[in-house]
């Protein structure tokens, strides 16, 4: 089996010594949901980084569910890692989804904060506790836009966003909580649903899922179409990482 992880990978014990900088956002177009595909951090595209916090609040408000987001963070972006947006066009943002990271405990998880005085908070505690040694990113504040012939092949889309930035930083895990009548558009990328009962977060609407990704192994659970665009634009990422040379990204001290 093929492992994702490309060697060379920026050791995931470097999250104790510093910050994963980008110098300039990556892009690829993905014809399956006629839009560009952005990676970026709000350090370096604000504009776009206030594009995708308007389309999140929108989104969530919408639904009632708006008490999911932590606002002040979700502003101000400082603990935001990397975001992946979907560009139409026309230049409108469809769709987005963050990362949280790289969790240094489970306390740092908000999938703590959903599973509280549930029986399945220690084992939420326990999962993260296992494999934050390996690099873990939590993947948080998704939304797409409301039109349902699109959506769909969005969110999809979406789902791969996790393995471009675990390759980037040789993190191996990466996870995530959702409603479960949603949760199958994300296991569509090899994500596995854990074990652990289901939480009725933001209210009594909603059971809420933990899933999780292992991106050296995620081609034994993905849709065989899904692999394939992973694999294919990853390979596309690498070439152009190499191609800028050390000015693609860096690592900055923290103090």
């Amino acid at each position: 089996m093929r492992e994702f992880i490309r060697s060379g990978a920026i050791s995931p014990h470097s999250m104790t010594a510093g910050r994963f900088r980008l110098s300039e956002r990556l892009s690829w177009r993905d014809p399956d949901v006629e839009a560009t595909l952005v990676l970026s951090q709000p350090y370096l595209d604000p504009d776009l980084w206030e594009e995708f916090v308007c389309g999140a609040e929108r989104s969530y408000r919408k639904h009632g569910v708006e008490c999911a987001l932590d606002v002040d963070a979700l502003r101000s972006g400082a603990d935001t890692f990397m975001f992946c947006a979907a560009i139409g066009d026309d230049g409108r943002m469809l769709a987005g989804l963050r990362a949280k990271g790289p969790l240094r405990s489970a306390d740092e998880s908000h999938a703590v904060v959903e599973w509280e005085g549930q029986p399945g908070q220690q084992m939420v505690r326990d999962m993260l506790t296992d494999r934050i040694p390996f690099g873990v990113l939590e993947m948080k504040s998704g939304w797409v836009i409301d039109e349902s012939d699109v959506n769909r092949s969005l969110t999809t889309a979406l789902a791969r966003s996790g393995f471009y930035m675990a390759s980037l930083t040789g993190y191996q895990f990466f996870m995530a909580t959702a409603a479960a009548f949603v949760i199958n558009r994300w296991k569509t990328s090899g994500g596995l649903v854990a074990p652990i009962p289901a939480t009725p977060y933001p209210d009594e609407r909603y059971q809420t899922k933990m899933i999780w990704w292992d991106s050296r192994d995620f081609i034994n659970y993905a849709d065989p179409g899904q692999v394939a665009k992973i694999l294919t634009e990853n390979e596309l990422l690498m070439r152009e990482i190499d191609r800028r040379g050390d000015l693609a990204s860096s690592w900055q001290e923290v103090v």
